[in-house]
């Protein structure tokens, strides 16, 4: 069963502003992993975020594409059997990181559940 896929406003400009192989390789990334984006500790593809570049992220998952440099940071609503990709960016330093703790207060949604 694939999860339901869902965009913050500003993850869907994120992925408009990549150039196109990186923006097909996202793609198919996120729809891969909707197929269990799970923690690994659950049998699933994501990897857990805590606290990281000094962003508080409980609750968030990453997803990396080493080749292309670029990172996905979502969430699980598992009463829903959906996930939210909260924003999408370079690897480099810990920048996505403060991204996605913006974004998360930005849309009011709490991390710690």
């Amino acid at each position: 069963m694939k999860w339901d896929i869902q965009y913050f406003p500003d993850a869907r400009r994120d992925l408009r502003e990549l150039d196109g192989s990186q923006r097909i390789l996202i793609r198919k990334a996120i729809e891969r992993i909707s197929g269990n984006p799970l923690p690994l500790s659950e049998g699933g593809y994501g990897k857990p975020l805590g606290n990281k570049g000094g962003a508080n992220l409980s609750g968030l998952l990453k997803i990396k594409l080493k080749s292309a440099g670029l990172r996905v940071v979502c969430f699980l609503r598992r009463t829903e059997a959906g996930m939210t990709v909260v924003v999408i960016g370079a690897r480099e330093g810990a920048e996505v990181y403060k991204v996605a703790q913006e974004r998360m207060k930005k849309y009011r949604y709490r991390m710690d559940s």
